[in-house]
């Protein structure tokens, strides 16, 4: 019977052992990019190429996925304020609602399906094809010369995107707010104007994407140099890269908005 129980138990327990430990290697994997990071970032032209490919193919979707948000907010935003008769403060909810909560949030949500999922295959295909153990073999170290670069194209890529996401959000609202609905163009942006603080809101919304930018690349990078070297293996590396990401991000912001915007 108490073998029975002390088996159930570690059974139930496995799981968040796994986590630990995972969680361990994973924080010596952040020190090793650290440490071998000045050596990557003098060969400015790699990580140049991970902020094309994180950062610059990943604009379209950023692009188009604001402005339709935007969009739907001013939709939403314009039938809540009609009944209050405060139609004029639409751009305000917009503008507020974009700058420090979906910018970073959504475009975080994004980035990590696009760009964070293809950085875990490639590095998990050139796991699976022996190109790190060849690297290895030449004295050239991987964590230099492919998962570090990678890592600051995905940190120095992700605020950018957030921006561009919230502006194209901004573009939107206007559309909808004032072209398609008819209000007062000059009321929409003064007010946005007056409403929206620089430092407690576009500072710390850009604050947001840099968390959040680290903590995707970091998930994405160490989930395919961890990946088992097989199909099964990176696609199940590619997947966990995904789901991981969403959740760490869900979870920072709740921490995040606590301390910023609520002052807990």
């Amino acid at each position: 019977m108490l073998d029975y129980l002390f088996n159930a138990i570690s059974r139930f327990g496995q799981p968040f052992s796994n986590a630990i430990i995972k969680l361990g290697f994973a924080c010596r994997f952040m020190l090793a990019i650290l440490r071998h990071s000045p050596t990557s970032l003098l060969r400015f032209q790699l990580t140049m190429r991970e902020i094309w490919f994180a950062g610059v193919l990943s604009v379209l979707i950023i692009a188009i996925s604001g402005l339709f948000v935007g969009m739907v907010l001013a939709l939403q935003g314009f039938d809540t304020l009609q009944r209050f008769g405060a139609t004029e403060s639409l751009g305000v909810l917009v503008a507020l609602s974009l700058v420090r909560e979906l910018g970073p949030v959504v475009g975080a949500l994004l980035f990590a399906s696009r760009a964070g999922s293809a950085i875990t295959a490639e590095i998990g295909l050139m796991k699976a094809t022996e190109q790190l153990a060849a690297m290895e073999m030449m004295a050239v170290n991987p964590i230099a010369r492919v998962v570090a670069p990678r890592f600051w194209g995905g940190v120095i890529s992700m605020p950018l995107l957030a921006a561009m996401f919230s502006a194209m959000g901004i573009f939107g609202g206007y559309l909808i707010g004032v072209k398609l609905l008819g209000l007062d163009e000059g009321a929409f942006w003064s007010q946005m104007q007056s409403a929206v603080d620089f430092r407690q809101d576009v500072i710390n919304g850009v604050i947001k994407s840099v968390v959040f930018g680290i903590a995707i690349s970091l998930i994405a990078v160490f989930e395919g140099y961890d990946a088992p070297p097989t199909a099964e293996g990176v696609s199940g590396a590619t997947t966990r890269t995904v789901v991981t990401s969403s959740l760490v991000i869900l979870a920072l912001d709740f921490v995040l908005t606590a301390f910023m915007f609520r002052g807990i």
